[in-house]
Formats: C-alpha cells, structure tokens, sequence
C-alpha cells in the first residue's frame, strides 16, 4: 500500500482530463454556461472562483493544550483543517483512536493554507511536533491558486525530514454557484492539487492522499458523495474521505 500510495504520480494530462470531467459533470444540466456567467467573471476575481471572504469569526475546532501534548507524548497525529476538518475531524478522530492513534486538531472553517502553516509553525514551537502531520487544507485556495506551493515548502522545511506529511488533495466546484464559476473552481482545484504533485516528487516525506481522484474515478461519486459541490455528504462522503486519510497513515 506504501509503495501505490507513494508512487502516485498523475500527468498533468491525466489530472486536467480528470478536472474537466468532473467540473461538466457539475454542469450537465446547464446545456451551456450563459454569456452573464461568463462575462461575471470578471467580478468573481482574477481566477474566475471569486474572493476569500472573512475567515477568522468561522466556527472552529481546536485541541487544547492538555490534548496537545498528550498527543505530542504518544505520537499522534497533528491535524491541521479548514471546514472539511470542522465536519470530519471528530468521525477521523474516533476512527483512530480505535487504531491506538490520537489526534490534536487545528480546523478552522474558510481557512486557506497559509494561516493554517502558521498555526503549525506555532505547534512546532510550542509544543514539538509529532511524526505525523495531516494537512486537510487548499479548499480555500482556489481563489488565489499559485499561493500554495510555496506553503507546502514552507511546511516541509518546518516539519524536517524524519516526520511525514499527509496532505489530501482538494475538490471544488461549489454548485451554489453558476456553471462558469464551478467550471472556474475545478480548474484551480487541479491547479491546486498540480502544485501537490511536484511537491510530491520533491519531498520524500509527503503523501498526498488522492481524494479528487477518487472522486473522479466513478460515475455519480461527486453527486453522491460531496453534498455541495465541495464538502463530503454525511455519512457516505465522510467516511470515504477519511478513509482514504486513514489508508494512507497506515502505509505510513
């Protein structure tokens, strides 16, 4: 399992194939995207998926300091999470510690990648890091895509070489919206996970764990198992993301 996990090394032919197959399936039943959306592009931002709105008031979910270092002592694992993190934490949570794992979380809702880094950077220093870092984080990327390699640097050169990072890789084309901004948010969505993949080929020590591409893999999976175009549904959605994240710490 170790070695298919770490092997993984999609085209780029293969990923923007895959992007586009999952963003026309968010909008097969537009016969078109209309020339307003297109046009409104304009006003969604310079990638076409809008704006990052105010993060810092959004629910959140963090470990305190107790649990940190219980978890530091035992070896745990480190979570750091945007919404997705929120939602499915507390499920991944139970399902480790059936796994003799425990978990300290930093999930914030509408967090991108950068602030989540910092709150890392600050757990390394406050409190030592353990072997194994899940980063749950990039959802809230797609509005300014080219941010993001330089924070998967940044947390490979905080974490060092003798730790492993997990990272799931992100899907987005948030049905809430018309068909150009969806079709927008897939395209940075691969953008996003591209940057992943030359990471990948980078660092050793990262895994990223191929949630996009699972659910590009089958027909119906992104209707059935993300209830807005971007967050898994419950139970269904959860449980295979979580899943995969669980997989892919026991390959190690």
């Amino acid at each position: 399992m170790r070695k298919r996990l770490s092997s993984f090394r999609p085209s780029r032919r293969m990923l923007f194939a895959a992007g586009t197959a999952a963003a026309a399936s968010t909008v097969a039943s537009a016969s078109s995207a209309s020339a307003e959306a297109v046009i409104g592009l304009a006003s969604t931002g310079g990638y076409g998926s809008g704006t990052l709105g105010a993060w810092e008031r959004q629910a959140r979910a963090i470990s305190n300091e107790a649990q940190i270092r219980r978890t530091r002592e035992s070896d745990g694992v480190f979570m750091f999470g945007d919404s997705i993190g929120v939602q499915d934490g507390p499920a991944l949570a139970k399902q480790l510690s059936k796994l003799g794992i425990s978990v300290a979380v930093h999930n914030w809702a509408g967090r991108p990648v950068t602030p989540a880094v910092d709150a890392l950077d600050t757990w390394a220093q406050d409190y030592g890091l353990p072997h194994r870092i899940l980063m749950s984080v990039g959802s809230n990327d797609i509005f300014t895509p080219p941010a993001v390699a330089a924070q998967v640097d940044r947390t490979m050169q905080i974490v060092g070489e003798e730790r492993t990072v997990y990272w799931v890789n992100v899907q987005a084309a948030r049905t809430a919206h018309g068909p150009a901004v969806q079709v927008a948010d897939q395209r940075n969505s691969a953008w996003i996970n591209l940057q992943l993949v030359g990471a990948q080929r980078r660092y050793e020590n990262l895994r990223v764990v191929p949630w996009a591409e699972h659910l590009a893999s089958k027909p119906n999976r992104l209707a059935r198992l993300l209830r807005d175009g971007l967050h898994p549904s419950v139970p269904l959605g959860q449980n295979a993301r979580n899943g995969l994240i669980i997989d892919a710490i026991k390959a190690g």
